[in-house]
């Protein structure tokens, strides 16, 4: 007889690595206002069922570990119940046989630092102190646009509709329908079923079709005014804002067009001008004033601004490049990512043909100069990167397009020195090959390797390493400066000087257009609030009510590319959008949560800010 035999899937098996993929769903789109201590003690009872029952600490003391939790949660404990929970759980953690043990172990501990609030709240009063995000999609929003709600109005044909209720959180639907990170599919519920919506996709979608959709009427003026220093998305969304609520807006921009990295950081290919100019339009037939090449320190100072209007927003964005700081970084050639694509914004398009260019850098920056370099006609470009492809910060999408249109990536690289000609001209990049190490605040951390240094010949190197904010001049007028940011509290406020607020790149450190949306939004509001007043900003749209229809499974539809071979030798705009069927397919996904589970029962939308 044979020993061995082949092994066939039984259906048990399968059944289980199914469910073990609904788990794996269902905690990817889990809402953030979760109950931290019910999630923690649902994760010990899985690893409990996880354990071999060979070593004590697992066996026994996860269950332990469970066991005072399901007290806490039913009110049963104490704070003596709390400190038995912490060292049992270190006691796991040291002595655990496999990482089944001592990881769970590890996982409650980081839990309970990070919780330890909630836990209290539980012992001493009985219940949660987290706040439930009823509906995760909006919640994820940083600008909190009404997502099922435009999503709804989508699917019964009403675009221009839907373009109104987003601006009423974010005037820039056309921008952000092509380069949002889309955050709020994160933790879209539909995942819970199949896969997230795609929620920018169907954005887009709204504006293609919705043909020109004016902006609201402004209120009635108030005699108030407002300086904005700097007419990129933070600026222009709190003088789209501030000019609804009746006050008077000038923005002071350094550049000869507005936009800021919309237009001087992102390439056409991903942005067209048209797009963006779109929204920027709209934003300007509110009556915002617009005087463009002013520079804030040389022109004017910051206080005689203070002295001309009653308050002013300081949103100057991360304009400055980060230096490498190796040898040869002087040398003809180098260039930063910053520059290159502040050029191509100007309409300055370099010509790269016939040259080899390596760009340093993982971020979604990078990919655009490694992208932009293959589209001004060089003929190799390559992307070195010291960490691994998959711990890179750019879209996984973006890093995929570039290598489909024949960019290479070149990771566990790290730059030594630029190597030059007698001339100054570079010749070739120098790299340490580098071996992925321990984790170091939840990422692998690269070392060098013990290999010998590589040569990467080359005739280009652009550095895109990371930006900064010039905030010489401000920090010289007294506004407090760490690490070159301005600092504001949680409402964009500048406490050392009452009426100027600050937000955006410049207080945060380069970040998303979504992120800087929210930071113009927030300053509206506050800056509102400092004048006195409460103006409330809405978008009149009646939403379509939700379907009692069942949703079975259905696969989303994604958006698609021109073709590699024909995108990569032109600034056309390379994604394509969804077609109406599919556009009223993906609205026929969405689960209405601001209709059901908690979205009616705990404030559900916002109609108002």
């Amino acid at each position: 007889m044979s020993r061995l035999k082949f092994q066939t899937a039984e259906l048990a098996w399968k059944t289980m690595d199914e469910i073990c993929g609904d788990i794996m769903r269902r905690i990817t789109a889990s809402p953030r206002g979760n109950c931290p201590a019910e999630v923690t003690a649902a994760f010990l009872r899985l690893c409990v069922a996880q354990s071999c029952g060979k070593c004590v600490p697992c066996r026994i003391g996860l269950s332990e570990l469970a066991n005072i939790l399901d007290a806490i949660l039913e009110g049963r404990a104490t704070l003596e119940d709390l400190a038995l929970f912490e060292e049992t759980a270190h006691a796991i953690k040291d002595s655990a046989d496999c990482a089944i043990g001592f990881e769970a172990a590890r996982l409650a501990l980081d839990g309970l630092a990070a919780f330890r609030d909630d836990y209290l709240s539980h012992i001493e009063k009985g219940c949660c102190a987290a706040n439930f995000d009823s509906i995760p999609c909006v919640a994820l929003c940083p600008a909190h646009v009404d997502v099922p709600g435009y999503i709804a109005l989508i699917g019964a044909g009403r675009y221009a509709d839907a373009v109104r209720l987003i601006r009423k959180d974010n005037p820039f639907p056309s921008v952000c329908g092509l380069i949002c990170e889309h955050p709020c599919e994160s933790h879209c519920r539909r995942g819970i079923v199949d896969d997230a919506i795609n929620i920018r996709g169907l954005k887009r979608f709204a504006i293609d079709n919705a043909g020109s959709v004016p902006a609201p009427k402004c209120a009635d003026a108030t005699g108030k005014t407002v300086a904005v220093v700097g007419g990129g998305p933070a600026g222009l969304t709190a003088a789209y804002f501030l000019r609804l609520m009746g006050h008077e807006v000038t923005v002071y921009e350094k550049m000869t067009k507005l936009g800021g990295m919309l237009r001087y950081g992102i390439p056409p290919y991903r942005l067209p001008n048209e797009y963006l100019d779109a929204d920027i339009d709209v934003i300007l037939s509110t009556g915002v004033k617009v005087k463009t090449g002013v520079n804030i320190g040389t022109d004017i100072s910051f206080e005689e601004l203070r002295r001309q209007y009653d308050s002013v927003y300081i949103s100057i964005g991360a304009h400055e490049h980060k230096r490498l700081g190796i040898d040869g970084e002087e040398g003809r050639g180098v260039m930063s990512a910053v520059e290159l694509l502040r050029g191509i914004g100007d309409g300055h398009k370099p010509d790269f043909r016939g040259k080899s260019v390596v760009v340093i850098g993982g971020g979604n920056v990078a990919m655009d100069a490694t992208r932009t370099s293959m589209r001004l006609g060089a003929k190799k470009v390559t992307c070195v990167y010291r960490r691994r492809q998959i711990d890179m910060t750019a879209l996984p999408d973006e890093i995929e397009g570039a290598i489909a249109e024949g960019c290479e990536i070149m990771q566990l690289m790290a730059p030594v020195r630029i190597e030059r000609d007698e001339e100054e001209n570079v010749t070739a990049l120098i790299v340490q090959p580098q071996v992925i190490g321990e984790h170091e605040r939840g990422r692998a951390t690269p070392r060098n390797a013990d290999k010998p240094e590589a040569r990467i010949p080359c005739d280009m190197v652009i550095m895109a390493i990371g930006q900064e904010v010039d905030s010489a001049h401000f920090a010289a007028e007294g506004i407090p400066v760490k690490w070159e940011m301005l600092e504001t509290d949680n409402m964009a406020r500048i406490p050392e000087k009452p009426g100027a607020f600050a937000g955006g790149d410049c207080v945060f450190g380069p970040a998303t257009v979504i992120r800087a949306i929210e930071a113009g939004k927030v300053a509206a509001a506050n800056i509102d609030s400092y004048f006195g007043m409460n103006t409330e900003i809405t978008a009149d749209v009646e939403i379509p009510p939700a379907s009692y229809f069942f949703k079975p499974a259905c696969g989303r539809a994604n958006m698609r590319e021109r073709a590699a071979d024909e995108r990569k030798n032109d600034f056309k705009l390379m994604e394509l959008g969804l077609s109406e069927e599919e556009a009223k397919q993906e609205c026929s996904r969405c689960l209405r949560c601001d209709h059901y589970g908690c979205g009616s029962i705990k404030g559900g939308r916002q109609v108002k800010w």
